[in-house]
């Protein structure tokens, strides 16, 4: 008797605890089965912040975006992933060659009928499907998430991993893997203070300056260069600027992330290319040594958003820097 009571105690005290963690945990029982939900804050179609009930510890995973996916990935849950739409980002490749893992069509454009064959017990998404939002919420459960520039990339990535490790009961796994990102941070504003800067992509042989709206934004919001580009609009692909503006702002760094090589544009010029012609050449950038080639663009282009994403942008920022 005194043993039955004492695993009674345990037992109590194991759902005591896990009720404290997170006090959004309900029980619910639908045709004999009871399941655990947890109440969390992501975004509907219009971009809007919602309360949305999910499965805890969901044993069937559908991923439709890559930041997701690579948070997915470092808390350990890879292995219950069911279906992942196709991406060409290394580290991230298992879930393209595992033949176990359905094909769901891209992060542009979901193959509807995939996801439904799939049967997920929830769905993950990036703000490229926001429009399919309302449809694949008929499957399953939609968690969007997005970066959000204002706050910064660091603080989004935080803020989001912390979102879904929490739908697992993994904060403490995931708040370790990215500890040390806002001290990285802090060491590269070091560098930064009172230098300029010219942030863009090369796309179609041209050059197209990003402000901190969009990508790239945490070189101007977060590592601190006075970046000389203010347009607003500049989120997507950025405004096309001609190498005489270049020159003429004349910034002491540039950094340059090749857009064709990210998405695999066959036959086009590499950013190097474009960049160092007679105008550019004539800058201070290029005398000093200061035009950082951004070394992993799909990761930039495609991947923001993810752990292992922040932590190659930010060893490419170091590298280059440095």
């Amino acid at each position: 008797m005194k043993k039955i009571i004492t695993s009674v105690l345990i037992l109590v005290m194991a759902i005591a605890l896990v009720a404290c963690k997170n006090d959004k945990v309900q029980e619910k029982t639908s045709q004999g089965e009871t399941k655990t939900y947890i109440t969390i804050t992501a975004l509907n179609g219009e971009k809007e912040e919602i309360q949305l009930e999910v499965l805890y510890n969901p044993q069937r995973i559908a991923v439709l975006d890559l930041a997701a996916l690579d948070i997915i990935d470092n808390i350990g849950m890879g292995e219950r992933i069911v279906g992942s739409a196709d991406n060409s980002i290394e580290y991230l490749s298992a879930y393209v060659d595992n033949q176990e893992i359905a094909d769901l069509g891209t992060i542009k454009e979901a193959d509807l009928e995939a996801v439904f064959a799939c049967e997920p017990d929830i769905i993950f998404i990036g703000g490229r499907l926001a429009a399919s939002y309302n449809a694949l919420s008929e499957i399953a459960p939609v968690v969007y998430l997005a970066t959000d520039t204002k706050n910064g990339v660091v603080e989004s990535v935080n803020k989001n991993a912390a979102v879904i490790a929490s739908i697992f009961g993994l904060e403490d796994d995931v708040t370790a893997k990215t500890a040390d990102f806002t001290s990285r941070i802090d060491e590269l504003r070091k560098i930064s203070d009172g230098r300029t800067a010219l942030v863009g992509m090369t796309t179609s042989g041209s050059f197209n300056l990003l402000g901190n709206d969009g990508r790239c934004s945490i070189i101007g919001r977060e590592a601190g260069f006075n970046n000389l580009t203010s347009a607003a609009g500049t989120a997507s692909h950025g405004n096309e600027a001609s190498f005489e503006t270049i020159l003429n702002q004349n910034p002491d760094y540039i950094f340059v992330m090749d857009r064709d090589s990210a998405i695999g544009t066959a036959g086009t010029r590499f950013a190097k290319e474009i960049m160092e012609n007679e105008l550019v050449k004539s800058t201070e950038a290029y005398k000093n040594g200061r035009i950082i080639y951004l070394e992993n663009p799909a990761v930039w282009y495609t991947a923001e958003g993810g752990i292992t994403a922040l932590d190659i942008m930010l060893k490419d920022l170091e590298k280059g820097l440095n």
